[in-house]
């Protein structure tokens, strides 16, 4: 089995969602994947959800 050694970027309304996303893609449970977060979400105005995505790097170790 090939293992990927490129960080592919992730993005979701949360940190969980960008989160879930790269354990999907790489079939493995969080603690295998080594995470580094670009940038966390920012609530829009009166605290909405998504003015700006969260986003990750994410690869496995």
């Amino acid at each position: 089995m090939a293992v990927m050694s490129k960080s592919v970027e992730f993005e979701g309304k949360t940190l969980e969602i960008a989160i879930k996303k790269a354990e999907d893609m790489f079939n493995v449970s969080r603690e295998t994947l080594d995470i580094k977060v670009v940038c966390e979400e920012q609530r829009g105005l009166f605290g909405m959800e998504g003015a700006k995505l969260a986003k990750i790097k994410a690869k496995r170790k």
